[in-house]
């Protein structure tokens, strides 16, 4: 019985690591369901409908107002429909490369996620709250595998891991969503 209570209280909270613990609010949902609709449509919106719409806007206007007006044109998109499948057949392929490129062989991507991560304290959080449980995790690994092997930890090791262990706590308890704390943390495991 003891454990069973034990277990329900486990589920009424999320342990995203033992330095960030949230209790979950069951009605936070309900009472933002508005907020979640407007943020689901902007998304719709912007990602789906737009890019249709601006997709077809564009194909419409510069067949009907460039390409009619000029008889040299109609020679090589001679309706509306053969200059659709034409511009599509290029395009979608050629966008392609050109979000590839984006993503893969420039560093617009690398300065878009950094930009991300400067100004979004709660992205921000998770990559500093990674790397610390990275670091000690290491650490601990290291001393897990000494004494499997029989060996003694000295007394640096331990007083390595105690220093490691007053650092994080002293970070984790001056550090809030409002101070530069986590942004201070990630421009120096950056230049490092």
């Amino acid at each position: 019985m003891f454990y069973k209570k034990k277990i329900l209280r486990l589920n009424k909270i999320v342990i995203a690591s033992h330095i960030d613990i949230y209790p979950i609010k069951k009605n936070y949902v309900k009472n933002n369901l508005s907020f979640r609709g407007w943020f689901y449509f902007r998304m719709g919106w912007a990602t789906y409908f737009a890019f249709i719409f601006a997709a077809i806007n564009t194909l419409t206007v510069t067949y009907f107002l460039a390409i009619e007006n000029y008889p040299f044109l109609t020679i090589i998109f001679p309706s509306f429909i053969q200059y659709v499948l034409i511009i599509t057949s290029i395009g979608v392929p050629l966008l392609v490369l050109i979000g590839y490129v984006h993503y893969k062989r420039t560093t617009a991507f690398k300065a878009e996620v950094a930009v991300q991560a400067e100004s979004n304290p709660y992205q921000r959080r998770n990559i500093v709250n990674i790397t610390i449980l990275l670091s000690l995790t290491m650490k601990l690994n290291e001393m897990v595998l000494k004494m499997t092997k029989n060996e003694k930890l000295t007394p640096k090791e331990v007083e390595e891991v105690e220093k490691l262990q007053d650092k994080i706590k002293k970070f984790t308890n001056e550090r809030r969503f409002s101070n530069e704390k986590d942004l201070e943390f990630l421009k120096n495991i950056t230049e490092n």
